[in-house]
């Protein structure tokens, strides 16, 4: 059985996808629905929440990112065995990259390529009428793309509703709800973005308060029907990145949590072991692992406790001398040598690696990465083509003296020059890996 499926889009960030999503999707469980969820392009945090709404593991679907072999993959599997497939856009619904056909990152990739339908969520704080030609705007666009109604967020009164919702309908599209200004619905970010779901606090009660309002704002029978059975092909898993080992050590804690959960279900399924050790609690990778990771997180914001963690810094350099280990993001930092905090004081980190890094100087980093292998690791093989993506805003202010580990482009191929660091069996890359490109 595979899903019926809808794109739940916006204009813009910061216009109410996550909370309507969320919402959706618990109301939609009420009624006895399986339902999945799936988030288009690179974002590691909304599938958390995706998970904790529905009770099912949620993914990410980048059409940029995953060759369309393995998109179509975990498209099939995410749909299967669930009434209701939910995938929640990044950004506006048509944002991505300049790019071959099909491969922007933008969730319009997929409502094009599997026939998905799309509800946009439009932000009306500020505007009446004039909503009703941000939805012509979303339906005029891109013939191709489905838009199957919109759901008013952020509105003020009843008046403000029937102005919006008169405009809209007087052309013809359609108002499957209208949410009104509500602070508690509001989720708790940080400088990555939204606060974790694992980090939440009553997250549950939260969650069930979002569904609350959407059984009283939308229509939910309206929603059903706007959905469309997802037609995508079988795809496959060669594109994977492959696991580094058999026992993977795996850092677990608030300093490191961004692991993508395509990547982690694949390890598991192809016999992984994963292991989780926490260096926040001084714990050290387990003795019978064969490689160890460091994900990404928030190390700038626990610098201090993990530059105490003797046994970890111990343990970790003790693993390093016969296995390999690899940093993403916040691991590449705790890899190096020291990492400066906010407040300019400079902690010593494992110094597996040479670099320094800094959250006191810090520039946002954002965007597709291509990344040509230039030694075999546990991400690849040497010379293979990785894709992935890069979020940070700290930087590097010592560069170090180890080798590269790859040679960079954008998303459109433009050469960003060598990235990366490799010394002995211990690797490590600013960008988190997604898929084999």
């Amino acid at each position: 059985m595979s899903a019926r499926a809808l794109i739940i889009g916006a204009a813009r960030s910061g216009s109410g996808k996550t909370s309507v999503t969320i919402g959706l999707m618990r109301a939609l469980k009420r009624r006895g629905l399986a339902v999945h969820g799936a988030k288009s392009g690179p974002d590691y945090i909304d599938p958390g929440f995706h998970t904790a709404a529905t009770g099912r593991p949620g993914v990410n679907l980048d059409s940029w990112a995953m060759h369309p072999d393995l998109l179509a993959h975990l498209a099939g599997r995410q749909a299967a065995d669930a009434d209701m497939l939910l995938i929640e856009s990044a950004m506006g619904l048509f944002d991505g990259i300049v790019s071959e056909p099909g491969r922007s990152g933008a969730a319009a990739d997929i409502a094009r390529l599997y026939g998905v339908p799309c509800l946009v969520v439009l932000d009306v704080s500020g505007q009446s009428q004039t909503a009703a030609a941000l939805a012509k705007g979303f339906t005029a666009y891109d013939p191709r793309v489905n838009i199957a109604g919109v759901v008013l967020n952020q509105v003020a009164s009843a008046r403000h509703e029937a102005m919006a919702r008169d405009a809209i309908e007087a052309i013809g599209i359609k108002v499957l709800g209208a949410v009104h200004r509500n602070p508690d619905m509001a989720l708790p970010e940080r400088h990555l973005g939204l606060v974790q779901a694992s980090e939440h606090s009553a997250l549950e009660a939260f969650i069930e308060r979002l569904a609350d309002v959407m059984e009283r704002s939308i229509d939910l029978d309206a929603v059903l029907a706007a959905s469309a059975p997802l037609d995508a092909p079988g795809g496959t898993l060669r594109h994977m990145l492959p696991p580094p080992g058999q026992r993977i050590a795996i850092a677990q804690d608030r300093a490191f949590s961004f692991v993508y959960p395509h990547v982690a279900a694949h390890w598991r399924a192809a016999g992984a072991a994963l292991v989780p050790f926490s260096p926040l609690a001084d714990e050290g990778p387990d003795a019978s692992a064969d490689a160890c990771w460091l994900p990404g997180g928030y190390p700038e914001l626990h610098a201090a406790q993990l530059a105490n963690a003797e046994n970890f810094r111990a343990r970790m350099r003790a693993f390093a001398e016969t296995r390999p280990v690899h940093g993403e993001c916040g691991g590449f930092m705790v890899l190096g040598g020291a990492l400066e905090d906010a407040d300019g004081i400079t902690h010593p980190m494992l110094g597996l690696l040479g670099h320094v890094t800094s959250y006191a100087k810090r520039k946002m980093n954002l965007g597709y990465r291509q990344a040509r292998l230039l030694a075999d690791c546990p991400i690849g093989q040497a010379g293979e083509t990785i894709r992935g993506h890069e979020f940070h805003y700290s930087r590097l202010i010592e560069p170090g003296a180890d080798e590269p580990l790859a040679e960079l482009a954008d998303g459109q191929g433009r050469a960003l020059g060598a990235a990366g660091a490799r010394r002995g069996h211990v690797t490590g890359t600013y960008f988190h890996a997604i898929a084999r490109g």
